[in-house]
Order: structure tokens, then sequence, then C-alpha cells
């Protein structure tokens, strides 16, 4: 159960919190868990959020200056979230799809795949405050079978389709 703090940020009330308990209770979902970590990314953010920055401290070191987007009243002069997420599913699903290409003996079938992913940003419907929703679309495959495979094993769809463990603590 959220509490009061959680519920406010959220923008939800205690029955949709019951709501949403009863719903994750008895969904089927199977949230993704790891065995080991082959890879871990690290990024801090700093500043106004969405008018911050963001830096990421891994071999490659960078910073990116965030900004809100025009359409969510900002100037729009710099990058945020939603594109970084974007970019970031793109890659990793087109890299699903050529690898699963590869285990079925496809691997000319993805030789020109492009992966084109939208991330969009609302109000979460039922649930008030934020949501997101993503489009991929594949670009030169006409294997569905094959489209529906690199969905399958993409770690960025599995985690949207069943869920991701994700632990807040005080740092």
């Amino acid at each position: 159960m959220l509490n009061q703090s959680a519920r406010s940020i959220l923008g939800v009330s205690r029955s949709h919190t019951s709501q949403i308990s009863r719903s994750l209770l008895n969904s089927k979902r199977t949230v993704v868990t790891l065995k080991d970590h082959k890879y871990t990314a690290h990024a801090v953010a700093a500043g106004q959020g969405r008018n911050g920055k963001v830096t990421s401290d891994d071999e490659k070191p960078f910073t990116l200056r965030l900004a809100l987007p025009k359409a969510m009243g900002g100037k729009g002069d710099g990058q945020n979230p939603e594109q970084l997420f974007a970019m970031g599913y793109a890659s990793c699903y087109l890299g699903a799809l050529q690898m699963m290409a590869g285990k079925t003996g496809k691997k000319d079938a993805a030789r020109n795949a492009v992966i084109h992913a939208s991330v969009h940003l609302g109000e979460a419907e039922g649930l008030g405050g934020f949501g997101l929703a993503v489009d991929i679309k594949v670009e030169g495959v006409e294997d569905e079978e094959l489209i529906k495979a690199g969905h399958e094993a993409c770690p960025y769809s599995r985690a949207l389709q069943h869920g991701a463990v994700v632990n807040v603590s005080k740092a």
C-alpha cells in the first residue's frame, strides 16, 4: 500500500491505491528478477529535475543538460528523460531483434532493421499523475515472428510488460 506522501506525489487517492494493489495481486504478471548483474549503468541527476543535469559515471562518462520540452511549457533547449528512454529502448530492441535473428537462423532478415521508438508522456488514465506509453515500429523486417521474438527478448520490453524490481532507498 502506498503511503500518503507517495499517493500525493503520484496524484493517487486511497481508493485508487487499493484498486491498484488489488489489480497487482490478482494479475498473473511475472516480475523480472535477475540472477546476476552482467553490467550496471550508473547515472546521477541534479538541479531542478527536468531542468537540471544528468551525468553517467560509467567507463565513458558524459553529462547532459535537461530541459522541459516546449510541449510541456519549457524552452526545449536540452534533452529530456523521454528522449533518453526512447533512444535506449530503440537500441536495445534492435540488439534483441538481431540476436534472435541469429539464434533462429534468420540473420539476413534483420540485417537492414531500423527501430523507431516513440515514448509518450501524459496523464495516467484512472490513476492521476503522469504515465508513459511506448510505440515501437520495426522498419526493414518482414518476418512478424522475428519481430515478436525480438520484443520478447528485449530487456526494455520485458520490464514494461512484466515489471522490474525497483529498489528506492536513502543514499
